[in-house]
């Protein structure tokens, strides 16, 4: 973990970790609704709100640090066996990493920034400095819940401390750690809506954004209709696996059963 933490994604998780620290001081320190609470003696508010922004912080470096999914051997896709293979088409059968030479498992693809192939893979997000898929993808989500939750109070928060006075110049030297504030968490709050609704719609639906974005070219999926999914099992099952089940799954049995029972 040590050796993840000192490559090229310190400075990335370094800067997150400073602008969300120095923000919530921004947000403390002016005249805004926390500091108001905390003058009054009612500490609920900003606890709370100091909680979320630890919480989140903890959930980036859980979802930045942790293993996406990396495929490690051969070993893990001999399970596939030779009924197995038969009953799948010839488009859809394991093949080899071009970079890795290793077999790749149905849905994982080869990640040319972490040089390894990720299992159910959905993209590589350089916010995380790390690969989002099978094993971290439904805690990417949580994390883009919370950080949400606390970008929209912070928003709001930083409004609060705004102050008027009689000339621009005057009114820009008061707020304008308060302004910096505000523009740091409205333009975060919009990227942080758009993630956090495209991966609740992939995470319904059962689909990934590689497999979204790049379905005409992966062999398991471009000789599928338009609008069909063999991994799709409906909207509470498809939400109940993506939350809850947290094993591997053996995709090619799932793809094999589908294609059989659609013959």
């Amino acid at each position: 973990m040590f050796k993840k933490v000192f490559r090229k994604g310190c400075l990335v998780r370094t800067g997150h970790v400073i602008l969300t620290w120095a923000t919530t001081l921004v947000l403390f320190l002016h005249d805004t609704d926390l500091r108001k609470y905390e003058e009054r003696g009612e500490l609920t508010h900003p606890v709370v709100f100091a909680s979320l922004v630890l919480i989140s912080v903890m959930l980036y470096f859980t979802v930045s640090l942790m293993d996406p999914g990396f495929v490690l051997s051969d070993v893990e896709t001999s399970s596939t066996n030779e009924e197995l293979e038969e009953m799948m088409p010839q488009t859809a059968r394991l093949r080899r990493c071009g970079y890795c030479l290793l077999l790749q498992p149905m849905r994982a693809k080869h990640c040319k920034v972490c040089n390894r192939c990720v299992r159910r893979f959905d993209h590589h997000c350089p916010w995380i400095e790390n690969c989002v898929g099978e094993r971290n993808h439904r805690w990417f989500l949580l994390y883009l819940g919370v950080q949400l939750l606390v970008l929209l109070w912070g928003l709001q928060t930083a409004w609060s401390g705004i102050v008027s006075t009689p000339t621009w110049k005057l009114w820009l030297v008061q707020n304008g750690f308060l302004l910096a504030a505000l523009g740091v968490t409205g333009v975060f709050s919009g990227v942080v809506v758009l993630l956090l609704g495209c991966h609740l719609y992939l995470a319904s639906s059962s689909t990934t954004t590689w497999e979204f974005m790049s379905r005409h070219r992966i062999s398991y999926l471009k000789h599928c209709d338009t609008e069909e999914n063999p991994f799709d099992r409906g909207l509470l099952c498809n939400l109940w696996d993506f939350f809850c089940v947290c094993r591997t799954v053996a995709w090619e049995k799932v793809y094999a059963k589908v294609r059989a029972s659609a013959v």
